[in-house]
């Protein structure tokens, strides 16, 4: 309670337990109080004194804390509220599936290539003859149309080599983004007639052939004739068995 302390205009806190509570609390708001009313400070004690305005200094002490104690209980309030909706954003498990796949390797035979899908776009997956990759390792930077790796198992910048845009160990298997690199159709496999296929001197080996536009690309994925800009793009992967690769 409350009691008179001696001027008439002055009071102090009695109860010890109030008292160091008010005390603890009167430390963070000292240099607000200090220059409108001097109020004074005591273990245990809290008093107060009346400016010239007649303004009690001890009330404002209790109002500052009740001001602090306030926002910070809205606060707390207002990001518990949020979470909900902050939560609900957030891919769920099917979308974070999506966001790698794991292939199986070993039904694809030498010389044949499968088409998968991922992240909603189509990945060629080709288990390459050696022919076709003598071919790909024979041919000259400076023969290329795009001399970039687009290869996201490489560095940036790096030279597209067939070694570039393959892992070690692992050559046969080129893995590339089946989005020709012009406006975003689907390259073909050249067939077995090598119909479209590119011609490395005087031999066709092989390839892929956009129809839309007429974009060849050779056995590593590499654009060589017509208006695609760029190679196909690698993207990220990584055997995690001997037969078995994740994209992603």
């Amino acid at each position: 309670m409350w009691r008179k302390l001696g001027a008439a205009t002055t009071y102090g806190w009695t109860s010890p337990k109030c008292g160091v509570k008010y005390a603890a609390f009167q430390g963070l708001a000292t240099a607000l109080r200090s220059s409108a009313g001097g109020a004074k400070v005591a273990r245990g004690t809290v008093t107060a004194t009346t400016d010239h305005h007649g303004h009690h200094h001890g009330d404002v002490t209790k109002r500052d804390f009740l001001f602090i104690a306030t926002g910070a209980v809205g606060a707390v309030g207002a990001a518990l509220t949020a979470w909900p909706f902050i939560h609900q954003m957030n891919p769920d498990a099917s979308v974070r599936a999506l966001a790698s796949i794991e292939v199986d390797l070993a039904p694809i035979a030498e010389g044949q290539e499968v088409t998968i899908k991922w992240r909603g776009n189509p990945v060629i997956i080709r288990n390459r003859t050696k022919a076709e990759i003598e071919a790909a390792k024979a041919v000259k930077m400076d023969e290329l149309k795009d001399p970039i790796a687009r290869s996201a198992v490489a560095k940036d910048g790096d030279p597209a080599t067939d070694e570039n845009r393959t892992l070690k160990d692992h050559e046969q298997f080129l893995v590339m983004m089946g989005v020709c690199t012009h406006l975003g159709c689907v390259p073909q496999g050249d067939n077995p007639a090598k119909e479209f296929a590119v011609v490395e001197g005087s031999h066709k080996v092989g390839g892929w052939f956009c129809p839309c536009h007429g974009s060849h690309y050779d056995t590593a994925g590499r654009i060589r004739k017509g208006p695609a800009p760029e190679n196909l793009w690698v993207p990220v992967y990584a055997f995690i068995s001997n037969t078995k690769i994740r994209i992603g």
